[in-house]
């Protein structure tokens, strides 16, 4: 335990000691300071994908001495109103009357907000699959400002009139906004290739990894979740995401019928939400549920970086068993975490297992090959193991931020009509 904790503290001292050396290299070098603003629907503590990936890197800019601004949907009563400082970041909650639609919502007084804001900045950050891309994209131009947009995700409703609807209106007003951006970026160039929404605009694709850091498992901590959650030594498979219709966990769960001929006592742990507002999927699945409800376990949501790690490394394999994936976090934070992973073969998603070798590929929507995946991983562990010093080279927080801040300052009102 004394060892886990000494070792816990060496790594944070170590990377605390190289952001501050390339802060003051930064410095020393006279460039100057951007002033950012980053544009998304829901922001910390909302917990998904996306809303890390923007706060790491806004929190990180931040901290290396830029003025990063955050407009966003004061979307529960209990959050801040208007305005707060979040680890260096400036947060403006919109408080205004917000009309819910699907995942998203309509805010009426989202414009002048924005443009308010927009004239304050250099450079305009949004983050996409959001409503207002276009609206956005129109403002900036106004206030000769250049958009830069990260896109995380094509948009991917249930089946339904409605849905298709939203789906499409989504993609035009991405188009908008994309023609006249100065740069997109993407997850990789793999998920860039096959993406509807990137495809049309390759040119202006940037690939960047996305941010990820995760704290060293405390073992012991580790070592009780395991027993707690097997306590007849079986397996421990994890799944770290919402219970929603294109993460398909329910191939998971019938991937069970082929883990059980091998592993009978295997478990399967969900961490994450599985009550979802905008879908019913954890609902339509309850048969499955109560079939297998002896070998499942669900955490819920869990916010705390220490946890999730503590979570990974009880675990034998990490599952995620999507249709689509841009990328999934959640898979280096497990490798981080010293946990191999089986991933569908979606483009994308399939990137951390491909360029580590720290896991396997599945088919896509077959619970078999799944289950099969997950069998040989168990049983051939050590094969796909890699150093933590491995991944963390493949995926450096510190190239990925570098790469953010250069593209910023190319594109910074500061930086226009410079040689």
């Amino acid at each position: 335990m004394k060892e886990d904790t000494e070792q816990s503290m060496s790594v944070a001292e170590h990377a605390i000691q190289k952001n501050d050396e390339h802060m003051d290299s930064a410095l020393s070098n006279g460039e100057a300071k951007l002033k950012i603003l980053m544009c998304l629907l829901y922001y910390v503590p909302h917990r998904t994908g996306l809303t890390i990936h923007v706060q790491r890197v806004a929190e990180e800019l931040a901290r290396r001495g830029h003025e990063v601004t955050v407009l966003t949907a004061r979307y529960k009563l209990d959050l801040p109103r208007d305005t707060e400082m979040h680890n260096g970041v400036r947060v403006v909650r919109l408080a205004t009357p917000q009309i819910p639609i699907s995942r998203g919502l309509i805010m009426p007084a989202y414009p002048w907000a924005a443009l308010g804001l927009i004239l304050q900045n250099d450079v305009v950050f949004v983050n996409t699959p959001m409503l207002e891309t276009a609206l956005i994209s129109v403002l900036a131009s106004i206030a000769g400002r250049k958009v830069v947009a990260t896109h995380h995700g094509d948009l991917i409703l249930p089946a339904g009139a409605t849905n298709r609807i939203i789906q499409n209106t989504m993609f035009s007003m991405f188009k908008y906004m994309a023609k006249r951006a100065a740069r997109l970026i993407a997850y990789s160039q793999d998920y860039a290739d096959h993406s509807y929404y990137l495809k049309p605009f390759k040119d202006k694709v940037t690939p960047i990894y996305p941010p990820i850091h995760m704290p060293v498992p405390n073992m012991e901590h580790a070592k009780a979740l395991r027993a707690e959650w097997s306590k007849d030594g079986g397996p421990v498979i994890g799944y770290s995401g919402r219970f929603v219709q294109e993460k398909r966990p329910d191939l998971l769960i019938k991937s069970l019928e082929v883990i059980n001929k091998a592993y009978p006592n295997a478990r399967v742990v969900f961490c994450g939400e599985y009550e979802i507002a905008y879908e019913d999927t954890w609902e339509r699945h309850q048969d499955l549920v109560t079939k297998y409800r002896d070998q499942l376990i669900f955490l819920g949501l869990q916010n705390d970086m220490q946890y999730m790690a503590d979570f990974y490394a009880a675990c034998d394999v990490l599952a995620l068993t999507s249709d689509s994936e841009c990328f999934a976090l959640v898979q280096v934070e497990a490798m981080l975490s010293g946990t191999p992973v089986v991933m569908t073969n979606t483009p994308g998603g399939r990137v951390p297992v491909t360029v580590t070798g720290m896991g396997k590929l599945a088919t896509v929507g077959d619970s078999e090959s799944i289950g099969e995946a997950l069998v040989e991983v168990i049983q051939k562990r050590e094969q796909y193991m890699k150093p933590r010093e491995v991944i963390e080279d493949v995926f450096s927080f510190q190239r990925t931020v570098d790469q953010y801040e250069a593209i910023f300052r190319e594109y910074a009102r500061s930086q226009q009509g410079k040689s």
